[in-house]
């Protein structure tokens, strides 16, 4: 496994065969199939080597021009596009976000207003993962960013550093406001191009490359070969280039914005990248200071030393660029596993470079490893365990089959199939398993783009109707809560047509009409004309009053005889006021409802044309309408009556007002 060297250091080139045995030992360890590393010294690239295999299965190596998923590290090419903005003084990222992308909204306004660019490149808007929102990757980045404003904060803008991909999102499209180009573009042009460097920037450019890696993941300490799996957020991840590029880089950062002899970004530039400016965390080991996070670049000590570093992971990827910027020294590894190689080999390196004696890190961590390996399966036992048991779902599984929606995570989709619910959630499936009660919970799936062991908790309304479902795709914040959508006779038209007469509770009124829009509305006695919106089967939400709902029971023959109002307080039922028995052929009321929106002048105008009524009979009816929310115009035989509601209705489409009119049979006998 020879490494390539380009004008070698003594330095480097003296410990080169121990640093490729510790390369041997690490890659066996981690069971990772392919690395390429490069090292930086004093602006020279004094090391590039290849090692492994970018395809175990086709037998082939990776070499220096070896294309990998870079993955996180990208972000330190997005914070060095927009510095490069910041030098032009076409951005101010101390300024709000919304300054240059006035849509963007957070869960919190204060937070929408305030968040400037650079708390987004530092992680520090309050913000958690929420992950679930862009790893499926069918999002375009508009629908992303529309989908943060229903995303729970778990912290205070600027109190704690809180790692958010969707922050790079949003940077991303900051830098393409102010340029007036695509993110790929714009980083093409102003860095990646000027640096010699080639890259591409999606899955798909990844496969179609001749001489590309393969990622592999581990299901405990199997390996096995990983989907390549697209990364949606190009500015959080996207970037693929081999470590022969990649070794450009590192020159650039290290020679404080200069590269073979052309300066791009200003030495202050860089600085302000490198700056901390959060603190990440304490340190695990003694060797180690507490780490901090600047613009797109983390930074922490290291036996005295300051190192500025980032590194990347993705399902099969696993890459790190750290820097020594006081010695001029940077390291690079790319790998297609999942392992704390990068990390064992570049300190090695400092630790030799500095004249130390190495600390034994691959002892440390393969310590490490081995204990995590062997928990998974003492883990995996008391999950089982936490389930409650002899247990079984509290309804019917057809019950719980469904489409449930979050405005920002997007819609699940619950089926029914074979004695088993069937999970689907944008482009991902799954059978569920029971675990308890009314959870239930997704398989482990190594290899897949999955959120394994996902558990998910159906909850029902008063009336035990099945009304939401939470799981936590992000374990800093409550769980999301899905809506069931609604489902049933409720959104078939001809069924809320039906539903349009009076209903009589007790002494009270109930009148059911019918918009311009076909929606429902609702009007009890002298109160305000309510909009009833599709819930479940037959029932409705009182729009402008949470918690309550109407339900309409259709009786033996297929007619609707009664109103249910679901209440706080109770349950209580509305009778439909029929046709007597034995009377003779019916006549019709045709009703006007208040909705408080029509202009008074426009009710008048209408009952005049319509109904022929001279200007002081309408004018008295209006005002029965607007004191009293009903009033009936006059009486028709069905044909008569089935025409003036038409032409009420058609007026008031024609002329956009929100009037309503309905019809409901009387007794003649």
């Amino acid at each position: 496994m020879a490494p390539q060297s380009i004008a070698q250091s003594e330095s480097i080139a003296a410990f080169i065969p121990d640093l490729e045995r510790l390369i041997a030992e690490a890659m066996d360890e981690w069971k990772i199939p392919g690395l390429a590393m490069t090292v930086v010294q004093n602006g020279e690239v004094v090391l590039v080597g290849a090692y492994g295999l970018r395809d175990v299965e086709a037998g082939l190596k990776v070499t220096t021009d070896t294309q990998f998923m870079i993955c996180s590290i990208t972000k330190s090419f997005t914070s060095t596009g927009l510095a490069l903005l910041v030098d032009e003084r076409r951005l101010d990222w101390k300024k709000p976000v919304r300054d240059y992308i006035p849509e963007f909204r957070l869960h919190d306004a204060v937070a929408t207003d305030r968040i400037t660019v650079r708390d987004l490149l530092c992680h520090h808007s309050g913000l958690p993962r929420h992950d679930w929102v862009h790893l499926p990757a069918d999002l375009l980045p508009a629908q992303m960013l529309a989908a943060m404003r229903y995303l729970e904060p778990s912290d205070d803008m600027r109190s704690t550093f809180q790692y958010n991909n969707l922050g790079y999102l949003v940077a991303g499209m900051v830098a393409e406001r102010v340029s007036g180009q695509s993110w790929t573009e714009f980083t093409r042009a102003r860095l990646t191009d000027k640096l010699n460097m080639n890259v591409t920037f999606t899955a798909e450019d990844l496969a179609a490359a001749t001489d590309a890696a393969v990622p592999y993941a581990m299901d405990g300490d199997t390996r096995l070969r990983a989907k390549l799996l697209p990364i949606s957020i190009a500015a959080a991840g996207g970037i693929n280039t081999s470590i022969a590029s990649f070794a450009n880089w590192l020159r650039l950062h290290l020679d404080k914005g200069e590269f073979e002899g052309q300066r791009l970004l200003s030495p202050a530039l860089i600085q302000q990248l490198q700056t901390p400016r959060v603190h990440v965390a304490a340190p695990e080991f003694a060797e180690y200071g507490d780490t901090h996070y600047g613009l797109g670049l983390g930074s922490h000590s290291y036996r005295g030393e300051r190192v500025v570093s980032h590194g990347g992971g993705w399902l099969g990827w696993n890459t790190l660029m750290t820097m020594l910027p006081d010695r001029g020294v940077g390291v690079a590894v790319f790998t297609n596993g999942n392992g704390a190689v990068a990390e064992i080999l570049a300190n090695y390196i400092f630790d030799r470079v500095c004249g130390k004696e190495p600390i034994p890190w691959l002892d440390r961590r393969r310590e490490q490893h081995r204990k995590f390996v062997a928990q998974l399966d003492v883990d995996r036992e008391a999950r089982k365990a936490a389930r409650r048991p002899n247990t079984s779902p509290g309804h019917d599984l057809a019950d719980y089959a469904g489409d449930y929606d979050h405005p920002g995570y997007g819609r699940i989709t619950i089926t029914n199939a074979e004695g088993k619910l069937h999970w689907a959630h944008r482009g991902m499936s799954e059978p569920l398993a029971h675990r308890h009660y009314d959870t239930f919970e997704l398989p482990e799936a190594p290899g897949h783009l999955l959120p394994d062991r996902l558990a998910i908790s159906f909850s029902t309304d008063r009336e035990g109707n099945i009304a939401s479902l939470a799981a936590p795709f992000e374990p800093l914040v409550k769980d999301i809560v899905f809506t069931r959508i609604s489902a049933g006779d409720c959104t078939n038209p001809a069924f809320r047509l039906r539903c349009v007469g009076t209903f009589s509770h007790g002494a009270a009124t109930v009148v059911v009409g019918q918009d311009s829009d076909g929606h429902l509305t609702l009007t009890v006695g002298s109160q305000p004309t309510y909009k009833l919106r599709p819930y479940q089967s037959r029932t409705f939400l009182i729009e402008e009053r949470e918690g309550f709902r109407v339900e309409f029971h259709v009786d033996p023959h297929g007619e609707i005889d009664e109103l249910i109002f679901h209440q706080p307080n109770g349950t209580f039922v509305a009778r439909r006021v029929v046709v007597a028995e034995g009377a003779g052929e019916p006549r019709f009321n045709v009703t006007l409802f208040n909705d408080n929106y029509t202009p008074m002048e426009f009710v008048v105008w209408v009952l005049e044309q319509v109904f022929q009524m001279n200007r002081e009979e309408a004018t008295r009816i209006m005002l029965e309408i607007h004191y009293h929310g009903v009033a009936v115009c006059d009486v028709f035989n069905r044909p008569e009556a089935e025409n003036r509601v038409k032409q009420v209705m058609d007026l008031a489409r024609q002329h956009q007002h929100p009037l309503q009119c309905g019809m409901e049979a009387i007794s003649t006998g």
